[in-house]
C-alpha cells in the first residue's frame, strides 16, 4: 500500500480479459459505488482474492533439511513461558460478569 502523499507505483504489466456484458455491468457498478476506476476495482478485487488463495494453501513444500529442522523443533521438550502462563491465568473478557 502506498504511503499518504506518495504517488502510486507505475503500472507496466498489461493484463487482458473478456467478460460478458452482465459481468462488465456489475463490475462497473461496483467500481462506481466504491469510487474507484474500473481498473482499480478489478485489480484490488483480484489481488485480494489471490492473496486469500495463497494464504489458504495447506500444502507446504520444503527441502529435506528444512523438514528435519522442523521435526527437531517439534521434538524439543516444552519450555516454560511466563507470558503464556500469565495469559492463561487471566479471566477471558467474554467470561467477565
Amino acid at each position: 500500500m502506498a504511503a499518504i502523499g506518495a504517488s502510486p507505483p507505475a503500472r507496466s504489466a498489461r493484463l487482458g480479459l473478456r467478460a460478458t456484458p452482465e459481468q462488465e455491468a456489475v463490475l462497473r457498478r461496483a467500481a462506481e459505488v466504491t469510487h474507484k476506476s474500473l481498473t482499480d476495482f478489478i485489480l484490488d478485487s483480484a489481488c485480494l482474492a489471490a492473496e486469500q488463495t495463497l494464504l489458504d494453501q495447506r500444502l507446504f513444500m520444503v527441502s529435506g533439511s528444512q523438514a528435519q529442522a522442523l521435526i527437531a523443533l517439534l521434538d524439543r521438550p516444552a519450555q516454560a513461558n511466563e507470558g503464556l502462563r500469565d495469559l492463561f491465568a487471566r479471566q477471558a473478557p467474554w467470561d467477565a460478569e
